[in-house]
């Protein structure tokens, strides 16, 4: 790997979070800007024909922007080093990511475990996409004893999220890891809720691939789109056929490289779902202000679920950080830092409500500086059949929240204003 982008020494380790949030990727020497730079370039040259043979086999360095770029290399860079990891592939969408950490794995014939509390984009790939190449998947409960009962032979990933989209529930990422390695799977954690390892690093409980929509937190100001998939050093793929088959293998060819490399492959170099320069800067810039951000509205979050909580129009609320949530154990087990920015909640007329707000804003985004409200029954998982909507944690009445950097008092009285007409029925409404 080039060494141009490397703002890493021998302390990066012991640097903590916020540290390596502003250094990460930034290199140190006379005249070289403190910051990333943008490399708005497609080709990068050689001196030799040796050299360029030499690229398009190790792909080490740089050759064409779609496989790598110095300003996309040092955003990898930094979210590697905020996970923990080994390696980071940086790309177009939070899909894309999921798309390729899934195939980096699986092939025709194979099965993937998957929590049913997900993302509806993610319940859509599983159940759209990945059947037209032979892949099957079965959806359960985000339990332990439902993930084990569903393992198969073929089965080569157990997948879910930290924290699921919408239903605020908690992964047991130990307890899944240690299912998918016994039964010589791996473990893929959907970390966008967890903000790039400031709540969570799903790698140090035992995941082998985390990824993330980095429109989300990681970018944090609603302007960008992005999506990273970062592997650790345990991952054994002595068993999967991907990596064993062959003379030589992948395995033997590309050693503890293997995984990163064929996730490069596969999402950047033959789909070429790359990451532009340009978010890749405007992501690296959120990144430097995420924990500030995620902190704040996390507290805020918490403090906004015990006011609906006791609020006589609210039903529901789900957020891991309150007492009553069934998995605030676990996620005291998992979470750092705070419980998240988002929770659900249901309104009896979430139509009413919604059209009622008046400085929480209604849009299908997470992760924004301002605070945003969805109906997912008829958004983000109005395409699934009911059941499938269920099994995610969504109801006809559910309101999911995503919430930004507003004082607490305002979005209160936001709030409570519009629960008062959300809570009268629309015949009654039209009366007064």
């Amino acid at each position: 790997m080039s060494d141009e982008y490397d703002g890493q020494d021998s302390h990066a380790a012991e640097l903590g979070y916020q540290t390596q949030a502003v250094q990460t990727g930034i290199p140190r020497g006379l005249g070289v800007g403190v910051g990333i730079p943008i490399h708005q370039i497609a080709a990068f040259q050689f001196e030799t024909q040796e050299q360029g043979a030499s690229e398009f086999q190790l792909n080490t360095g740089y050759s064409y922007a779609r496989l790598q770029n110095p300003t996309v290399r040092a955003l990898e860079e930094r979210i590697t080093a905020l996970e923990g990891g080994a390696a980071t592939v940086a790309l177009s969408t939070g899909q894309a990511a999921s798309f390729t950490a899934i195939l980096s794995v699986c092939k025709s014939g194979d099965h993937v475990v998957a929590t049913s509390s997900l993302f509806g984009g993610s319940v859509g790939l599983f159940g759209n996409i990945l059947p037209l190449m032979g892949i099957t998947s079965t959806l359960v409960d985000n339990a332990p004893d439902a993930v084990q009962a569903a393992m198969q032979p073929n089965t080569r990933l157990v997948w879910a999220e930290t924290i699921g989209n919408p239903a605020a529930d908690i992964a047991d990422i130990a307890a899944f890891a240690r299912i998918a390695h016994t039964r010589g799977a791996l473990l893929g954690i959907d970390n966008t809720w967890g903000g790039v390892g400031y709540l969570c690093r799903p790698l140090q409980h035992g995941a082998d691939i985390v990824t993330h929509s980095l429109t989300k937190w990681a970018g944090g100001h609603g302007s960008v789109m992005g999506g990273s998939v970062t592997v650790g050093n345990s991952h054994d793929l002595s068993t999967n056929p991907i990596y064993t088959a062959g003379k030589p293998s992948l395995l033997e060819t590309r050693g503890a490289q293997a995984l990163s490399w064929r996730q490069r492959w596969f999402g950047a170099h033959q789909l070429g779902m790359t990451l532009s320069p340009h978010s890749a800067f405007l992501i690296a810039q959120g990144l430097e202000t995420l924990a500030l951000r995620l902190g704040r509205e996390s507290a805020t979050a918490l403090a906004l679920a015990q006011f609906l909580e006791s609020r006589p129009e609210v039903g529901g609320v789900a957020y891991p950080g309150l007492e009553s949530s069934r998995f605030h154990a676990l996620a005291g087990q998992y979470l750092h830092g705070g419980y998240g920015a988002v929770l659900t909640y249901e309104v009896e007329h979430s139509s009413e409500f919604l059209a009622a707000l008046r400085v929480i804003r209604i849009a299908p985004n997470l992760g924004d500086t301002r605070t945003l409200v969805v109906h997912p029954w008829t958004t983000t998982h109005g395409r699934l059949p009911e059941a499938a909507r269920y099994a995610a944690g969504v109801t006809p009445r559910t309101i999911r929240m995503s919430v930004g950097l507003e004082e607490l008092d305002d979005l209160k009285r936001d709030l409570a204003q519009a629960l008062e007409v959300g809570a009268v029925k629309p015949a009654e409404t039209a009366l007064t």
